[in-house]
Formats: C-alpha cells, structure tokens, sequence
C-alpha cells in the first residue's frame, strides 16, 4: 500500500457524475463542496481526490455513512460507476475512513453503508477484534494516508460471539476469540447468559466493540493521539442484520 505517492500528485479532474456520496448533509458540507467544485449527479463517476477527502471533518464523513446507510435502508443506494471509480483510484487513494468489522458474509460495510472504490479502507477479521496487525494497518490509514474516522461495526447474530461465549476450540480461532471472551463477562445482563439467546449474544456484542475501540487507544499511541488531535474520530456501531439499520454507538 502506499499513501499519497508522487504519481497521485495534483488534483484529478473531476467527471460529471463525480461523488454523490458527498451530497451535502448541512450548510457547512454545502460550503465545502461548493469551494472545491463537487458535482451532484445520480452516478458515482470518481473516487476521492485528496482535496476534497481534506476538506471533510470527522464529523462530516460520519454524516455521510449515516446517509448512506439511510439510502440503503430505503432501497436507494446510488448508482456506483465502479469502473470508472476503479479507473480513477488507479494512480493513488484517498479514503475518508477505515472500518474495521467482521468477516461476516451479511454485513459488507461497504455496501450496507452505500460507498464505493477509494472511500474506505476495509479491515474485517471474526469479532471484529483488534490485534497489533490490524492496528498497524489502522495506523497507515489514519496516519499515513489521511483517513477521518476509524469505525468498529459489529452485527448482530455474530458466530464469533457465540463462539466466545460457547468457549469454543478450533485451532488458531481458539486464541481468537480469547480476545472477545473479556466482552462476555463485562456485559450486564439480566437473563439468560448463553450463546442461545439472541439478545445477549447481541449485548455481548455491543460490548465488544466498545472493547475494541478501549484497544484501540491504549495500543495505538499514533491513533490515540490523532484523535485527541481532532485529526481523527474512533467511534463505534452495529448493525442489525434484519433491517439494515447500523446504529452508531455514542
């Protein structure tokens, strides 16, 4: 991977059909994208260029997944150009986040959260855990290649969950889901404490990615310290495989 190479230098031409994922979501994101010439047309005709990934907030690119999980929800997702987005992000990329979530086939951040090539970095590993690996990965992300916000999305009905709590072992996903076991115990939960409830195993879940995102700061000095910049936002979610909605945790 690299960030922001000599051969990506300059500001790409911007198509026509260029970025509706950056509609505007107030008057201030009006103003931005109004100074760096955004068009706003049905299709997706371009990845990011590195001005406009600058001028968007934290808060600004969290408005849009929002939106965009809304569109989803709705059956409204825009029109992704693909290969015109492929052939844009070719010589260099400029996500404005990067989402670490599950492998679970049911939750693809990118589509549940309406976004297409070059606007997100994607790290998914079983429980959405984070490990030295992950957060190295996060760290060129926010770090070296600009990202705004590191987002932890959980799902419901999670398999590593239940894993967890079952003290399942298979292998290298034993010493896995070791990592989320500490989840299971700090959740509060009157009930049923087995993998066979859905609404715990869903609490445990929500839990965990609180956890991860505890991860995050204390092993991550870099990250930690973007965030406490304002450089960055760590924020967390779920997403409920049954309606599509992802919930941002606050």
């Amino acid at each position: 991977m690299r960030a922001n190479t000599p051969c990506c230098s300059g500001n790409p031409i911007v198509p026509p059909g260029r970025r509706t994922w950056l509609k505007a979501t107030c008057s201030g994101t009006a103003l931005v994208m109004a100074g760096i010439g955004l068009r706003t047309e049905s299709a997706e005709a371009a990845s990011l260029s590195k001005t406009q990934r600058d001028a968007l907030t934290p808060d600004k690119v969290i408005e849009m997944m929002k939106r965009g999980n809304q569109r989803f929800r709705a059956g409204k997702s825009q029109a992704h150009d693909f290969l015109a987005q492929k052939r844009s992000s070719a010589a260099g990329q400029y996500p404005a986040a990067v989402i670490l979530s599950c492998i679970d086939s049911r939750a693809p951040a990118e589509i549940v959260l309406d976004m297409g090539i070059g606007d997100t970095f994607n790290a998914r590993i079983a429980g959405n855990i984070a490990n030295k690996d992950l957060m190295g990965s996060l760290e060129f992300a926010c770090a070296a290649a600009g990202a705004k916000v590191v987002l932890v999305m959980g799902h419901t009905a999670c398999g590593a969950i239940r894993g967890a709590i079952d003290n399942v072992q298979l292998g290298n996903l034993t010493g896995l889901l070791d990592v989320i076991k500490p989840a299971v115990a700090a959740t509060t939960y009157e009930g049923d404490r087995s993998s066979k409830n859905a609404a715990f195993v869903d609490a445990v879940a929500k839990t965990n990615v609180q956890l991860t995102i505890d991860a995050l700061r204390s092993g991550s000095p870099i990250l930690a310290d973007l965030e406490k910049k304002g450089q960055i936002k760590i924020v967390g979610s779920m997403y409920d495989l049954s309606n599509g909605r992802v919930t941002f945790l606050g």
